[in-house]
């Protein structure tokens, strides 16, 4: 009886799969990678309107752990999808994608989502730092860990503040306290591919962001030549919560332009 369960419950697993493969297989999938201090949860709001809008999604688990590695993983990921791929990162996962998405030649669109976009050499902090307005490093919790690395949360009673202002206040608090961890190695190590370079990317970021100032994403945009850069005024850091809708809109604008 069990055995029947389990195999139901993975033929429902498949149904549901194939089901957001077959929305409309004319559009790309759209891969959306979270960064540091949050989880793939933060996309819902995004994933809800591309779906109704026809998109495949898929919002991976971002380890967090070593650009190297987590850049590895996302790239294994992009590897194993059918069709074009519409490749969209929050934060750190824009370390993440730059460097996931060189060489692969289904990735047709880059959208970053108050993300880093660095360039070979270039790593998270320093960049988060190339301007003034980052309140990160006065908001970190360090934790030992048993390699001898060390774990980095924001804290919690300046996570709101500093990473989710302009969300509501109940959410931002739980997303304190359910956030994940980003390795000091993760923040430090340097970037070895920018896939920003070759491929058209989009940009969209909150006036208001302290975790990367506003400042620092103009600039990068600027530096990459982005087809499209959007400013949200009064935008925190966590604008994949607060504006779902803009965001979504910027990322089907990409999607559409991928074949032009």
């Amino acid at each position: 009886m069990h055995k029947s369960l389990a195999l139901l419950a993975v033929a429902a697993a498949i149904g549901v799969a194939s089901g957001a493969a077959a929305q409309d297989s004319a559009k790309p999938t759209i891969v959306l990678v979270h960064g540091a201090f949050a989880d793939a949860s933060g996309w819902k709001g995004v994933i809800s309107k591309l779906n109704k809008d026809g998109y495949r999604t898929i919002a991976p688990a971002n380890h967090l752990r070593t650009l190297s590695g987590d850049a590895a993983s996302v790239s294994s990921l992009l590897k194993a999808i059918e069709g074009d791929v519409v490749l969209v990162a929050h934060s750190y996962g824009g370390m993440v994608i730059s460097q996931a998405a060189d060489g692969q030649a289904n990735v047709k669109a880059l959208v970053f989502v108050d993300g880093f976009m660095p360039d070979v050499g270039e790593a998270a902090f320093p960049l988060s730092a190339k301007f003034p307005g980052s309140v990160v490093g006065e908001s970190l919790w360090q934790v030992a860990l048993p390699d001898g690395g060390q774990d980095l949360y924001l804290q919690p009673d300046k996570f709101n503040a500093a990473f989710a202002a302009d969300v509501p206040s109940e959410l931002a608090t739980f997303m304190a306290e359910t956030q994940r961890p980003l390795t000091l190695a993760a923040g430090t190590e340097p970037a070895t591919a920018a896939a920003w370079k070759s491929i058209p990317t989009w940009s969209i970021w909150g006036s208001d962001d302290l975790v990367i100032p506003a400042a620092v994403h103009a600039w990068q945009a600027e530096r990459s030549g982005a087809v499209k850069a959007v400013e949200i005024k009064g935008g925190s850091h966590a604008l994949l919560i607060s504006h779902p809708a803009e965001v979504a809109a910027l990322i089907e604008e990409a999607a559409a332009a991928r074949s032009d």
